[in-house]
């Protein structure tokens, strides 16, 4: 299979693309986008007000680019811990598409500022990581709670949980964040098996090194200068733009067979394998390979080559 825009395969089909504002979520909508598919972004931070994450983008830029892209982006700003925000987000969505959902991508995270490195659990602030729960697990509930009679109604469907790591997975380093994204890949295959007997699939996927809007900021690079931040930290050789996430979710998305992933947790390094597409730059990061390589090595990681990976 190539690249989404070889004949715009989800033309027709409708995507819901939660936590849409920026990194991963952009990636996603924009690649969705880019297939021909008419996509909700939704987020809390808008042209109007910026989310606690405190970033400067908008799901209306998102939306702005998956029209450019060749798709329909629609913004809607939405808090998904809000019952009452969701519930009217799905009506809308069922009004608007003649009740037709066919993706909906879980990404809500907003918990950068909640996340704490430095401290086992009993040192940590339980309010703050508590509420990192809320926002990175209950959100998804919530969500796909209300979106998915949609798909079940239709009897087909993908449902997209984005994570970070795979069900095998070493910890995390830090208890909340570690439970969050942990608990993401178990309610992927929870939904798949609930959604099964519906023709619906759902399924867990996670970016390798995700060189998103804040972790450039964090090294002090654009994505013109990025490798500059290889200085800083080595495994950023091998980080990957928000393109490669979206691109394997657009191939998922338009894979006729799809359900032979359900339940299963995915990465780009491995998709990558079976659907042939690329990074912005044509490139084909391969994290999972990287990353075993350097633990393996007496030396580290300077004894790996990180092109042999790309």
């Amino acid at each position: 299979m190539t690249n989404p825009p070889a004949g715009r395969p989800l033309t027709g089909q409708v995507a819901l693309v939660s936590g849409a504002t920026r990194g991963g979520g952009r990636g996603i909508a924009v690649q969705l986008g880019v297939a021909g598919a008419t996509v909700y972004v939704t987020g809390r931070s808008t042209a109007a007000a910026r989310s606690p994450m405190n970033r400067p983008e908008t799901i209306e830029e998102t939306a702005d680019l998956v029209t450019a892209a060749g798709g329909h982006g629609i913004a809607v700003p939405t808090d998904h811990l809000d019952v009452d925000q969701v519930r009217e987000l799905v009506a809308r969505i069922d009004r608007e598409q003649d009740g037709r959902l066919d993706i909906l991508v879980n990404n809500v995270w907003g918990g950068d500022p909640l996340t704490v490195w430095d401290k086992p659990l009993w040192e940590q602030p339980l309010d703050g990581g508590l509420r990192l729960q809320r926002q990175a697990v209950h959100t998804h509930i919530i969500t796909s709670w209300h979106a998915l009679p949609l798909m079940v109604a239709r009897r087909r469907g993908l449902v997209v949980e984005v994570t970070d790591g795979t069900d095998e997975q070493e910890y995390r380093g830090t208890f909340f964040y570690d439970l969050a994204k942990a608990s993401v890949i178990r309610m992927a295959r929870a939904q798949a098996g609930d959604l099964r007997p519906y023709g619906v699939t759902a399924l867990a996927i996670t970016p390798g090194f995700l060189r998103s809007e804040a972790m450039l900021d964090h090294f002090g690079v654009t994505e013109a200068t990025w490798r500059d931040g290889i200085a800083q930290d080595p495994y950023f050789a091998l980080s990957e733009t928000p393109v490669y996430l979206g691109r394997a979710v657009a191939a998922l998305a338009a894979d006729p067979e799809v359900d032979r992933w359900s339940g299963r947790s995915l990465s780009t390094w491995q998709l990558v394998k079976e659907y042939d597409f690329t990074d912005a730059d044509g490139s084909r990061p391969d994290w999972g390979g990287y990353y075993g390589a350097t633990q393996r090595h007496g030396d580290g990681v300077g004894g790996v080559a990180p092109e042999d990976y790309r």
